[in-house]
């Protein structure tokens, strides 16, 4: 998915060099879509430009040289491809803690609360982080501010559920 990530970065912004690329991506928050680290990024920066998808085209700083990027007529098809792949895929939500709560029968119920409040402080991290983002940068496209509001839902209806399952275990007791 990182390849769709730039090249769509570089639909929105032709001419950007890697970092910038790579800031724009964390500033986005982006790794709520798609893990990924600064060694996996230029990876797949590298990749595209060796598949053609992009060039670099050497432009003049007033202090260095930078190599930024462009997106090709090849990249532009690939972009579409890769749209229609992930834009019409549907997941499952698939979140490890799930997992857990399949044998939260079995486990000390103390431990439980304590493995709850976690995704409640994690949960409550990310809701801030989105409402951050949204509050603070009108450079966000239409559509993924329309993700990150949807995500931040999300996330409050989950710390509801977290909060539910600590009245269950506390009604238990």
């Amino acid at each position: 998915m990182i390849p769709l990530l730039i090249l769509g970065l570089l639909k929105q912004k032709q001419g950007s060099y890697g970092y910038e690329l790579l800031a724009l991506m964390e500033e986005r928050h982006y790794k709520y879509i798609v893990n990924f680290t600064k060694g996996s990024f230029y990876y797949n920066l590298q990749q595209l430009e060796e598949k053609q998808y992009i060039k670099k085209v050497d432009q003049l700083d007033n202090t260095r040289e930078k190599r930024n990027y462009i997106i090709t007529e090849l990249g532009d098809k690939e972009f579409e491809k890769l749209m229609f792949k992930y834009g019409s895929k549907t997941d499952y939500i698939n979140l490890s803690f799930y997992a857990a709560m399949l044998f939260a029968d079995e486990y000390k119920k103390e431990e439980l609360t304590k493995l709850i409040n976690i995704q409640i402080e994690q949960t409550q991290k990310k809701i801030f982080l989105l409402e951050q983002t949204l509050q603070h940068n009108e450079t966000i496209p239409t559509y993924f501010k329309k993700m990150l509001e949807n995500s931040r839902s999300h996330h409050l209806v989950n710390v509801q559920w977290f909060e539910g399952l600590l009245k269950d275990i506390g009604k238990e007791n």
